[in-house]
């Protein structure tokens, strides 16, 4: 009985840490996250000490973790020391539960309550800069400065003269201006004149003709 208090108190720290972790990552605050993460990890490691769990290489993990944690708030690095910050922390917790099978299966509790609670706060915190180039933040509208490829359904039964070879792909001149065009199957050369048969999105084929309409 008294094994499954220490396992509920070890897990409950656990997930404020990992929880702490994750707002930070969403907000880059160090704020009331950051203060109630490193209180849980204070607390988490003195009880590990306080029954033999915890020695001088566990504690250098992770603090390592911490400071590559730090290191990515200061440093444009992708997510890279965030990675790196992450791997050594969860070693550490590993270590100081024991190593076990057990350990295992109290940290995955431990996180998995801790993504259970940030997604139910996700939308409600701020958006870091870490966490938007992590993340794919913005949609790919008109408002955001993105322009979808122009309808070209008109060219159809339109006819051109090949302007470079079509190898198949290649461009035509059709009704004034360059097309990106394919062929329909035979490479045609500079100078033969077409007809567009299909138009498929930004996909245009063209057939070779003999001699094009007045």
């Amino acid at each position: 009985m008294e094994y499954i208090g220490v396992s509920i108190l070890e897990g409950l720290l656990l997930t404020i840490v990992f929880l702490a972790f994750m707002v930070e990552l969403k907000t880059g605050g160090m704020g009331i996250g950051a203060f109630l993460g490193i209180i849980a990890a204070a607390v988490f490691f003195g009880f590990q000490y306080s029954i033999g769990m915890l020695d001088l290489s566990v504690t250098t993990f992770f603090l390592g973790g911490i400071f590559c944690l730090v290191l990515e708030l200061l440093t444009p690095a992708i997510g890279l020391f965030a990675a790196m910050g992450a791997a050594l922390i969860m070693y550490s917790l590993y270590q100081s539960l024991g190593g076990t099978v057990e350990a295992a299966e109290i940290i995955l509790g431990a996180a998995t309550a801790a993504v259970l609670i940030f997604l139910l706060l996700v939308k409600k915190l701020p958006d870091s800069g870490l966490w938007k180039r992590l993340v794919l933040f913005e949609r790919s509208t008109e408002e955001n400065g993105y322009v979808s490829a122009a309808p070209q359904d008109y060219l159809l039964g339109k006819q051109g003269i090949v302007l470079t070879d079509l190898r198949p792909a290649g461009t035509a001149v059709i009704e004034g201006r360059n097309v990106d065009v394919v062929s329909e199957g035979a490479f045609l050369n500079k100078g033969e004149k077409i007809e567009v048969i299909s138009v498929n999105g930004s996909r245009v084929v063209v057939k070779k003709i003999e001699k094009m309409e007045a």
